[in-house]
C-alpha cells in the first residue's frame, strides 16, 4: 500500500512500545556519534546580529534563545527556551520578515547556537504565503518550525517522529510564549503546502516543516511561489535516513485536521514575572512525593485549556491521575469527574517505562485524541505541554514531559480506545 495510503493512527500503532519491545531493544546508543544539534549557514551568507534593546530582535531571540549552558558527562550542553525529548533539539526556525523598519524583506534562519538572523533569501513579489496562506500578503513575521530528524532518530529511531511533532509544538508554544510577552497576536497554522515548501526550501528529505505561525497585517494580495531555489544546508555533521520517519511524515502530511472559529487565549500574567519563568524553565529530573494545593493545580488546569490560536484544530483531552493535591481525593479523573478512586502512584510509573518522575509527581497528565491530522494533534499536545510547563512554573510548579509509556496498557488504565500522545509530571 502506498504511504500516502497509511493513515496517522497506523503510523503511531507502528512506534508503540510495550514491555516486550523495550526488553527486545532497550535503545543503547554510543555518544559519541551524537548528531551536532544547531544549523549554521556558510559563513558568506549575510547575517543580523540580534541586540535584545530592539523590540523585534527581543521578540525573534526569545523563540528559540539559549538559557542554560552546562557540562553533563563531560560533554557540554545548551539548553533552550523549548524542552526536547533527550535534549537532542530536532527544530530549527526560519522567520519570513517583510514591512519591518531597518530588516531586508526576506527569508531567515534563526541561528540560534550565535544569536542571529541569517539571510537565506531576499524577497520581491513572491514570498511563503503563497504556501501558507494563498492569496494573503503577511506585513510582518511567518515563522516555520521544521524538523531535522536525524538529530532524534539516532537515539529514538522510528519512535522519533513522535518526538519531532511533540518537540515542534513545544516549539510553537515558545513562540506563543514570546508573542505573549512582546503584546503580539498570532494564528499557528498547521494545515499548508508542506512538501511543495520543503521541496522549494531544498530540505531533501533530511529537514521537514512541520508548522507555521503568522503575526503582522494580512493584505489581500497574492504573493507569488518563491521564484528561486534555496540552496540546501544539512542541519546535521552527518545522516542516516530513518525511511519510517519520511514515510510517515510524508503520509501524514496530506491529512487536513478538524476545523474551528479562530480564537485568541486571554491571559493576565504579570509580564515580568512570566518572563523570568520563560527564561528558567526546566525539565525536573527528580520529585519528593510534596503536595501541591488544590488552588494552583486548578489554576494550571485553567490556564491550560484557554483557546488555541489556530483554525486548524485537534481535541486533546486531559487525563488527570491525582496522586497528592490538598483537598483532592487520589484518583484518576477526566477534568474533574473521578473515573476511579485509588493510589496509582507505582502504576503511573510502570505505565512510564517504570520513570520515577511518573510516580513521585503530585500530578500525572495523560493527553489523548481522535484525530483527522496525526501532525496537528501530537503538535497541538507539544503546544499545550508547553502551556503546561511555563503556567506550572509560574506558580512555582515542577514540571517534566515524558514520551515513553507503554501504550496499550495506558490506553486500558484510562479506559479509552483514544490514542495517547503524551504525558506530563508536574509536582514539588
Amino acid at each position: 500500500m502506498p504511504h500516502s495510503k497509511i493513515s496517522g493512527k497506523a503510523y503511531h500503532d507502528l512506534s508503540k512500545h510495550s514491555y516486550l519491545s523495550v526488553q527486545i531493544n532497550p535503545n543503547y546508543v554510543d555518544a559519541a556519534t551524537q548528531p551536532t544539534s544547531f544549523k549554521v549557514y556558510p559563513r558568506f551568507y549575510r547575517r543580523l546580529q540580534l541586540n535584545r534593546n530592539n523590540p523585534i530582535h527581543d521578540f525573534l531571540w526569545l523563540t528559540s534563545a539559549i538559557t542554560l549552558e552546562k557540562i553533563y558527562k563531560d560533554s557540554p550542553y545548551k539548553l533552550r527556551v523549548n524542552p526536547s525529548a533527550g535534549a537532542l533539539y530536532p527544530t530549527e526556525v526560519y522567520v519570513q520578515i517583510r514591512g519591518v523598519e531597518g530588516i531586508i524583506d526576506g527569508i531567515y534562519h534563526i541561528e540560534v547556537e550565535n544569536n542571529c538572523l541569517t539571510l537565506i533569501y531576499e524577497l520581491i513579489d513572491d514570498g511563503l504565503e503563497n504556501y501558507v496562506i494563498p492569496n494573503k500578503r503577511i506585513n510582518g513575521f511567518i515563522f516555520l518550525v521544521s524538523c531535522v530528524y536525524h538529530r532524534s532518530s539516532w537515539k529514538y529511531q522510528d519512535r522519533s517522529f513522535r518526538y519531532c511533532l511533540l518537540d515542534s509544538g513545544h516549539h510553537l508554544g515558545a513562540i506563543a510564549a514570546s508573542a505573549y510577552l512582546h503584546e503580539k497576536n498570532i494564528q499557528l497554522i498547521l494545515d499548508f503546502d508542506k512538501l511543495n515548501l520543503n521541496a522549494d526550501l531544498g530540505f531533501e528529505n533530511k529537514e521537514f516543516i512541520t508548522s507555521c505561525v503568522i503575526s503582522g497585517e494580512v493584505q489581500e494580495k497574492p504573493v507569488r511561489r518563491l521564484r528561486l531555489p534555496i540552496p540546501f544546508v544539512c542541519g546535521t555533521d552527518y545522516f542516516q535516513v530513518n525511511q519510517f520517519v519520511e514515510d510517515a511524515y510524508q503520509a501524514t502530511s496530506l491529512q487536513p485536521s478538524h476545523q474551528q472559529n479562530l480564537a485568541n487565549p486571554q491571559f493576565n500574567f504579570d509580564r515580568k514575572r512570566f518572563f523570568e519563568n520563560v527564561w528558567n524553565r526546566r525539565s525536573i529530573r527528580r520529585f519528593h512525593k510534596h503536595s501541591i494545593s488544590q488552588e494552583v493545580y486548578w489554576l494550571i488546569l485553567q490556564a491550560v485549556q484557554q483557546p488555541i490560536p489556530s483554525e486548524n484544530f485537534e481535541e486533546i483531552e486531559i487525563y488527570s491521575v491525582v496522586h497528592h493535591v490538598e483537598g483532592i481525593s487520589p484518583g484518576l479523573y477526566k477534568n474533574t469527574h473521578l473515573i476511579k478512586a485509588g493510589n496509582f502512584r507505582e502504576k503511573t510509573g510502570y505505565l512510564c517505562i517504570n520513570q520515577a518522575i511518573a510516580r513521585d509527581c503530585a500530578v500525572t497528565l495523560f493527553f489523548v485524541s481522535d484525530y483527522l491530522s496525526y501532525q496537528t494533534a501530537m503538535q497541538l499536545a507539544g503546544f499545550i505541554g508547553q502551556r503546561v510547563y511555563l503556567f506550572s512554573n509560574y506558580w512555582g510548579i515542577d514540571c517534566s514531559g515524558i514520551g515513553a509509556f507503554y501504550d496499550d496498557e495506558a490506553q486500558e488504565f484510562l479506559g479509552t480506545n483514544k490514542d495517547l500522545l503524551y504525558v506530563m509530571a508536574i509536582g514539588k
